[in-house]
């Protein structure tokens, strides 16, 4: 920068958001997502300023949007808007002297003490003129400019009647719209990425194909399901309100060092292995495993899928069995440990004897072009959706190459991070262009941990992280879950279901499986080295499933827009340790059905109890004064009742542990 030059300009303009830490990565969203845009911007002295932001759609569209203050005394300016169009949008902030608010501010102020009166109504006056003269102005609004600026000339015009042109809400309106704006000020440019909607909403299933149609014969052994009788589930995962069905490598499985059940190193026979110990000499990652059918089976179940309007989510989890074509053909991609055996994967104290993890430091372009290549394969096949397996123990970088290099050709593909890690791999890669990510969320169960998870998820790192709040997994049993009871599942899949626009269940958290694994948080027989046998049907004919309670809060989901939003959760307050209260907001003019929607969570956190408190509500939230009541209705139960800003609750845990209470009107 050459001597007395300067980067700030005339109204300084800060901390732009929405944004990514550190800068490099761009922030993002989802088509349909209402997204915040906030800026600081502040101006020596006493005169008031205006700020705009200029948003440039990826078509090529260009609108103004104005900021109003937050009235936090940091100066900080904010407004909300709605992204439809999916693609790379532009925008930029804009900082003016506000001459109009100025002008207001003082006249309000000195007319009502009897200060300079008629100075500040000539003021005005001149200002209406210079507000004349702009050509495109409507003619309504010259005409009743021309009529103010007449009445304030007025020299019978009485203070009051000029408090009143000063306050008229019309004449602010007309400069609201189009200010006069000197001094306009400019930050930089930016990008956000808004994504299809399924990026940043859905309610994810997962099932195993070979469990769903296998058969157990009279000598106990198993034939193993395949696509065409995993086809008879989908309309039960239709049925519950699903709209996106993840299901784990669907690949050939290695017989070296293949895991027993429970995870043992002693297979027996008719043991069918992990699906994620990927390869054999039936092929590796773009073959399917000969005991679910063919490739021309998986497209059919794929197109089934979609006829019951849900989408086909499929594992990537590059690693390789011993017996993977990889280990023979690419020996590099691994790593030889110095007795000349190629390392297997560890997770201490966790071992996967059946498992190579790829070396990606080994030959990174070869891997780079046989990822690739296996994505393009399976997007062929109609799949638009990968939850990939322990992203975090791959480079970052390779994943900002790959899912760059995918959207370029295919936008609609999204990425999920399955990465149970610490909160800088993990952010970093939702930074790097994961569309979704696991999170904390099934470890997080004390009203203090949730209401720090949620308002974190909600509003600190939402510009670049989308979670996926999955309830359960395989692999994760935990103690909440094994000793809740009913109860616990109940409020954990409200929880998730509500909190955020996007979650999942493993199978079998319907049927309360609940049984771990001694000294493990995993389910007993894990699903993960043998077939499950369940009766679906038979569990919810008998009012032994949670699947009612399920399909109801993927309805609830579906009918209220609030709940496709990740940003707009508040966390209110309770008298009870144990009952956790936060509400989701969509005013009218942001909601798709151009009304407002409220919903309130109350939830009993303690699953052994019946907990009565009483509820404190920041009612304003919505747009509510402190003494307003309103009308509540739970879409649980159907109960009303006629609530206000401090309310009694009593929540069963053995009954229904959790309200979800649409607000329906004002008194």
């Amino acid at each position: 920068m050459s001597p007395g030059a300067t980067t700030t300009p005339r109204i300084p303009l800060a901390l732009p958001s929405p944004s990514v830490p550190g800068g490099r990565f761009r922030p993002s969203a989802y088509a349909g997502e209402a997204v915040p845009f906030v800026v600081t911007a502040f101006r020596e002295g006493h005169d008031r300023i205006g700020t705009h932001v200029r948003l440039f759609s990826p078509s090529g569209e260009e609108s103004l949007h104005r900021l109003t203050p937050l009235n936090d005394g940091f100066d900080r300016w904010s407004t909300v808007v709605v992204l439809l169009e999916q693609g790379v949008w532009s925008f930029r902030f804009e900082a003016f002297a506000d001459e109009f608010a100025t002008w207001q501010h003082a006249a309000e102020v000195k007319i009502a003490a009897g200060v300079d009166a008629a100075l500040m109504r000539e003021m005005g006056a001149r200002l209406f003129e210079t507000a004349l003269a702009e050509k495109d102005r409507p003619l309504a609004e010259r005409t009743a400019l021309r009529a103010a600026a007449a009445a304030l000339r007025d020299e019978d015009l009485s203070d009051d009647a000029s408090l009143d042109i000063v306050g008229d809400p019309e004449i602010a309106a007309f400069f609201a719209d189009r200010p006069l704006a000197p001094l306009v000020s400019f930050d930089d440019k930016r990008e956000l990425l808004v994504e299809r909607e399924r990026a940043g909403v859905g309610a994810w299933y997962e099932f195993f194909p070979r469990s769903e149609g296998a058969v157990r014969a009279e000598d106990g052994t198993i034939t193993s399901g395949t696509f065409v009788t995993a086809q008879s589930r989908l309309p039960g995962v239709a049925g519950m309100g699903f709209d996106v069905l993840y299901l784990p490598p669907i690949h050939p499985i290695g017989e070296r060092n293949r895991k027993g059940r429970n995870n043992t190193l002693d297979p027996q026979p008719g043991d069918p292995g992990s699906p994620w110990a990927i390869g054999s000499a039936a092929g590796g990652h773009d073959a399917v495993h000969p005991d679910l059918g063919t490739l021309e089976d998986f497209r059919a179940f794929v197109v089934a899928a979609r006829a019951q309007g849900v989408e086909v989510a499929l594992d990537l989890a590059l690693q390789a069995s011993p017996d993977h074509p990889w280990v023979t053909e690419h020996p590099e991609w691994f790593t030889t440990l110095p007795d000349g055996s190629i390392a297997y994967a560890e997770n201490p104290p966790k071992k996967y004897q059946d498992i190579y993890p790829v070396n990606f430091d080994n030959d990174p372009a070869g891997i780079r072009a046989e990822v690739l290549r296996v994505v393009r394969h399976w997007i062929a096949q109609g799949v638009e959706i990968f939850r990939v397996d322990n992203p975090h123990t791959k480079p970052l970088q390779f994943w900002e190459w790959l899912i760059a290099t995918v959207s370029a050709e295919s936008p609609n593909v999204v990425f999920l991070a399955e990465a149970f890690t610490r909160p800088a791999p993990l952010q970093g890669l939702a930074m790097a262009g994961f569309q979704q990510s696991y999170t904390y969320f099934t470890w997080r169960n004390t009203k203090e941990e949730l209401e720090e998870f949620f308002t974190a998820l909600s509003h600190d790192t939402a510009d670049f992280l989308r979670p996926n709040l999955f309830v359960n997994t395989p692999d994760i049993l935990t103690e909440y879950l094994q000793f809740g009871g009913r109860a616990a599942y109940k409020v954990r899949a409200a929880l998730a279901a509500t909190a955020a626009p996007t979650y999942g269940v493993y199978a079998g958290y319907e049927l309360f499986e609940n049984v771990a694994r001694p000294g493990s948080e995993e389910n007993i027989d894990n699903e993960k080295f043998e077939y499950k046998l369940r009766d679906w049907e038979a569990a919810e004919t008998n009012g032994d499933s949670l699947a009612p309670y399920l399909r109801r809060l993927n309805e609830i989901r579906r009918a209220h827009p609030a709940l496709a939003q990740l940003r707009n959760l508040s966390v209110h307050w309770s008298d009870d340790e144990a009952v956790l209260v936060y509400s989701k907001h969509l005013p009218a003019a942001l909601s798709p059905t151009g009304a407002d929607d409220t919903l309130l969570v109350v939830a009993n956190l303690d699953p052994h109890s019946v907990r009565e408190t009483t509820v404190h509500l920041d009612v304003s939230v919505w747009g509510l004064g402190p003494d307003d009541t309103f009308e509540v209705e739970d879409l649980i139960t159907g109960a009303q009742w006629t609530w206000g800003q401090h309310n009694f609750v009593r929540l069963d845990a053995f009954v229904e542990p959790v309200h979800i209470l649409r607000v329906k009107e004002t008194r």
